[in-house]
C-alpha cells in the first residue's frame, strides 16, 4: 500500500483544510511540519526537492511517488482516493468542486489576506486595500450564510464534503482577521468542530509541541464562547 505523507505549517489555513479532512477520515498517514520562515531553497529535504518544481508551498501531499500540491486539488484527490466526502459520486464531486472554485476566488482570497493585513503584516498592504478586502469579505460571507440559511447541516446537505473542508480553512481565524461570522456560518463551524478528529488549527498542525504564533492576536477563534464576533 502506498504511504501518504502530508507537509504543512501551523499558520497555513490551506494546510489546515487538508489535514482536517485526513484526521476526520481516520486515514493512516505521516505528517511533517515545514518551517516556512526558511527560504524555499533552504527548507529540508525531501520537501525542498518535491515542492520547488511545484510552486514551493505547503500543503504538499505524497502518495508513494505521486506528488499533489495546492490545497483544493489535494482535497479532490483525497475525496476520490477515499471514495468519500463527495468523491464517491460523480454528481456530488461536481457540486463540491463548484464550491472549491468559489472558495478559491472568494472567501479563500479575502479572509486570509485580512488576517495577514490585520494580524501580521499591515505595512505590506497599500492604502485602501484593507477596506477593499473587507468589502469583499462582507459580500462573500453573506453569500455563504445565505446558502446555509435553510438550516442544512453542511454545504451540500446532510453529509460533510470537501466543500466544507475547503471553506473551513481560515474560518477559525476570524478573530485574527477581525471579522464577524453570520449566525448560519457560526452554526456550520460548530457542527464541524463536533466531528471526531477536529481540532483548532494550531493544535492540529503542530501536534507534537504547542505552537506559538507571532501575530498580534496569538490564539484562534473560540467559536463556543466569542459571540462578539458573530452577527445575526
Amino acid at each position: 500500500m502506498k504511504k501518504l505523507v502530508l507537509y504543512g505549517h501551523p499558520e497555513s489555513g490551506h494546510s489546515y483544510k487538508v489535514k482536517l479532512l485526513m484526521d476526520v477520515s481516520g486515514i493512516d498517514y505521516e505528517y511533517q511540519l515545514v518551517d516556512i520562515d526558511l527560504a524555499r531553497e533552504d527548507r529540508p529535504e525531501p520537501f525542498r526537492s518535491l515542492s520547488l518544481p511545484r510552486f514551493g508551498e505547503v500543503p504538499l501531499l505524497t502518495h508513494g511517488d505521486d506528488v499533489y500540491v495546492q490545497s483544493n486539488a489535494i482535497l479532490c484527490f483525497l475525496a476520490q482516493h477515499l471514495e468519500s466526502f463527495g468523491g464517491q459520486d460523480g454528481n456530488a464531486m461536481a457540486r463540491a468542486m463548484e464550491w472549491l472554485f468559489w472558495e478559491h476566488n472568494k472567501i479563500g482570497l479575502c479572509l486570509p489576506h485580512l488576517r495577514l493585513a490585520r494580524n501580521f503584516f499591515p505595512e505590506q498592504y497599500p492604502v485602501g486595500a484593507i477596506e477593499w478586502l473587507q468589502s469583499r469579505y462582507d459580500a462573500d460571507v453573506g453569500r455563504f450564510a445565505k446558502e446555509l440559511s435553510d438550516g442544512r447541516p453542511f454545504i451540500l446537505g446532510d453529509a460533510i464534503s470537501i466543500a466544507d473542508f475547503s471553506l473551513a480553512g481560515y474560518v477559525y481565524w476570524a478573530n485574527q482577521a477581525e471579522v464577524e461570522l453570520p449566525a448560519p456560518v457560526l452554526a456550520w463551524a460548530k457542527r464541524i468542530a463536533r466531528l471526531p478528529g477536529w481540532k483548532l488549527p494550531y493544535a492540529l498542525l503542530s501536534p507534537e509541541r504547542p505552537y506559538v504564533s507571532y501575530g498580534k492576536i496569538l490564539g484562534e477563534l473560540d467559536i463556543m464562547t466569542e459571540p462578539s464576533l458573530v452577527v445575526a
